[in-house]
């Protein structure tokens, strides 16, 4: 009876050896395909050109296997390029090289100052939001000359997805345009009329209080252009809709991967 206890104490401790080392062997081989698939050669350098009135533009280059940025990411008010320090990383794992930038009206996120609006202030320029269009401007030209002068998509959050909305509908550089949270925050512009006519794929969403103002401000575009992403959840204003953060990103990201692997640009 003894030699019977002995003999299955032994078979457990080898069951469980075996187990241990087969579960070791599992987890690095995962750790491992993970590692291949999440870990692209990923680089972020920071470079700086000039807008149209010769304002120095900063913005972050995240390039992704040596392929050249196709995506023009812009920020919302009171922000700055770091708006997209996750969001552009994502993007890389997507297989897509991005550039966010500075415009010079906004302020701080993330831990990164927006440096473009400070050399604003000291050159004493206006700041405000109509003020940044020229910087979406000289971007789009940037980017789509380090494209080799292929056309780009451009992606606006709050002010600037309107600004993206109003610039890229007659720019031959925008191949397509996602929207997060556009609205009518100019004086004096009917931005819903401004951008009837857009004739290339146009991707918007919103937070969920923001969707009916949204529908009304796109209604004059064409549908078979038009991709609406209405979220179920509360979500939230701009691009912070695909931060970890934001109740509901997982399905703002699906849509969004949707719409730019649908619309990708070439390089």
């Amino acid at each position: 009876m003894r030699l019977f206890y002995f003999l299955m104490f032994c078979f457990l401790i080898t069951s469980c050896k075996f187990a241990s080392e087969k579960k070791e062997k599992d987890f690095l081989n995962d750790s491992k395909e993970l590692e291949n698939k999440m870990l692209p050669n990923i680089f972020v350098v920071k470079k700086v050109f000039y807008s149209k009135d010769s304002l120095p533009i900063s913005a972050d280059f995240y390039e992704v296997n040596e392929m050249k940025p196709t995506i023009l990411l812009c920020h919302q008010a009171g922000y700055s390029r770091g708006e997209y320090r996750d969001t552009a990383i994502k993007l890389n794992h997507l297989g897509f090289s991005c550039v966010a930038i500075d415009q010079r009206s906004g302020k701080e996120v993330n831990g990164l100052k927006n440096e473009t609006v400070l050399k604003a202030i000291d050159k004493g320029l206006s700041t405000g939001y109509l003020d940044a269009k020229q910087d979406i401007e000289a971007a789009i030209d940037y980017v789509y000359e380090t494209n080799g002068n292929q056309p780009i998509m451009l992606v606006g959050s709050s002010y600037s997805a309107t600004l993206a909305l109003l610039v890229g509908k007659s720019s031959k550089k925008v191949k397509a345009i996602a929207a997060f949270s556009p609205g009518e925050y100019f004086k004096n512009m009917n931005v819903k009329e401004l951008i009837e006519g857009i004739d290339k794929p146009v991707f918007v969403t919103s937070s969920k209080k923001e969707t009916k103002d949204l529908e009304e401000l796109v209604s004059l575009l064409n549908l078979e252009v038009l991709t609406h992403f209405k979220s179920e959840k509360e979500g939230i204003h701009g691009s912070r809709a695909l931060w970890d953060s934001t109740d509901g990103s997982e399905a703002y990201w699906a849509a969004f991967k949707t719409f730019i692997k649908k619309n990708k640009p070439t390089n």
